[in-house]
């Protein structure tokens, strides 16, 4: 008999922690959440890396 694997939330953390910039909805929602533009949002992504922190430093947030 198998059995089922845990449920944990590790992944969500570590999902949280980036902005993916090929992703509408989480450059629109770090877009609304930083009071920037989307293309500004995609352009700090592709100048800092997709760290959320770093991407929200760029942006002056």
């Amino acid at each position: 008999m198998a059995t089922k694997a845990k449920k944990t939330a590790r992944g969500r953390k570590q999902d949280r922690a980036s902005v993916a910039g090929g992703q509408n909805y989480e450059v629109r929602y770090e877009a609304k959440k930083t009071r920037k533009s989307a293309a500004s949002v995609k352009k700090a992504v592709k100048k800092v890396g997709n760290s959320r922190r770093r991407v929200e430093k760029r942006l002056g947030a």
